[in-house]
């Protein structure tokens, strides 16, 4: 039931906001596009991944099965589509399906990175554990290569299939033969977010100094081009391989010409982080997803976006409470929760009257099963204890992000501000 009432919400998109796809309830961290160009998915901080018909611009499904946020997203070629989350879970899902048609567990990290062989055959995950595992999506034992001193934030295959690729918090950039060989590290200096493999083979990696670095199939360094001002968060290579997408995380976009390895055009959004890109293939289309919860559609050629580009409106309740001190505290926790009556639930329940309000009771929210037995009635007192020891501590088996206030006036400026905006003062 629970299924089909998220899809029937899901459904009800207006045609005039097609362009601009919304539903998710926190920054939009993945997205994917199925090989003919008309589906799409995208991941959230909302721990939820939404499933898309492009041609409408209509939500088909939203899919529940990460314990937190959805990082990563892959399209295969037959329908299937592939999310890793921060729970260190990969799930294949089957559109019509509401569950996850299957999962792959192993990794004990985040999950950052998704690829797929060039035969189909083979899934590789890139997680935080330090690992890339490579796994047969037929069945069998998933092949666990390391290497990286830390997080490993992205990975590909080399065209042939013969090599993975992986970038990590490491400022290494590691080509790994699977049949077999010694591993090359080259190291680039900054840590590595974004990566993709032409189908020439040459490596494309986007730096923590925005610089968008070429390197030959053997790692040896080509050229760079300066594509942002701030770290490079994600990388989209065309379909076709003649131009790269690189997204700092400021917001702006460059589209930048792989055999000239110039910048053709910036897209600047609203100037917020753009987490995800992906381009839809058999079309002229780029599409971003960021901190402002919405999946942009821009054509790659002209820059043009599909539909005015709007600066995401604050909530009333906070833009009326701009001044207040703990209005810039709360701000971190606006992606997942709202505070006016009207305003409905995200990620997380709404916090309207939350004051005197029982754990677990907000209508309309489908809790932890661990919450619905807490004893725990919300005051502001209870609510200043859970941000000073973390969620997990107070409410143990919450899906809330760990995250701590250990300023104390930070934190009486944040309680002060959910009462106060509430409704409860």
């Amino acid at each position: 039931m629970r299924a089909c009432l998220l899809l029937l919400l899901a459904l009800i998109v207006s045609p005039a906001t097609a362009q601009e796809l919304r539903g998710h309830g926190g920054p939009v961290r993945a997205l994917a596009a199925a090989p003919d160009g008309r589906m799409a998915l995208s991941g959230s901080f909302d721990t939820s991944a939404i499933l898309w018909d492009l041609e409408r611009g209509l939500a088909l499904a939203v899919l529940r099965g990460h314990d937190s946020s959805v990082n990563a997203a892959l399209a295969l070629p037959d329908g299937r589509f592939v999310t890793g989350g921060e729970d260190g879970r990969v799930l294949l899902w089957r559109p019509g399906r509401a569950e996850p048609e299957g999962r792959i567990e192993g990794h004990t990290g985040p999950v950052a990175g998704l690829a797929l062989s060039p035969d189909g055959r083979l899934l590789a995950s890139a997680s935080w554990d330090g690992t890339v595992r490579v796994t047969p999506l037929g069945g069998g034992e998933a092949r666990v290569l390391s290497g990286h001193r830390g997080p490993v934030n992205a990975v590909a295959f080399t065209p042939d299939g013969a090599a993975i690729v992986s970038g990590g918090h490491d400022a290494a950039l590691r080509i790994t033969p699977l049949a077999g060989g010694t591993a090359r590290s080259i190291d680039l200096g900054l840590p590595v977010a974004g990566l993709a493999v032409a189908p020439d083979g040459e490596i494309l990696a986007g730096g923590a100094d925005g610089r968008l670095r070429f390197l030959a199939p053997d790692g040896t360094r080509r050229g760079e081009v300066a594509a942002a001002e701030t770290p490079i968060v994600a990388v989209a290579l065309s379909p076709d391989g003649r131009r790269v997408a690189a997204a700092g995380i400021r917001g702006s976009v460059a589209l930048v010409d792989r055999a000239s390895r110039t910048v053709e055009r910036v897209l600047v959004g609203p100037g917020l982080p753009v987490w995800s890109l992906a381009f839809r293939p058999g079309t002229d289309e780029l599409m971003t997803g960021g901190g402002d919860r919405l999946v942009r559609r821009w054509l790659a050629s002209t820059g043009e976006h599909l539909g005015a580009v709007v600066m995401a409106r604050p909530s009333d309740r906070l833009a009326g409470l701009a001044d207040h001190p703990g209005a810039e505290v709360f701000r971190a926790c606006s992606a997942c929760h709202t505070l006016g009556p009207d305003d409905g639930n995200r990620a997380g329940p709404t916090l309207h009257g939350v004051i005197g309000r029982r754990i677990a009771t907000a209508p309309g929210y489908d809790y932890s099963p661990a919450l619905r037995g807490m004893d725990i009635v919300w005051t502001k007192e209870t609510i200043a204890r859970l941000f000073e020891i973390g969620p997990n501590a107070y409410t143990p088996g919450t899906k809330m992000p760990e995250q701590q206030v250990t300023d104390p006036d930070d934190l009486k400026a944040l309680v002060d501000f959910i009462a106060k905006a509430t409704g409860a003062e």
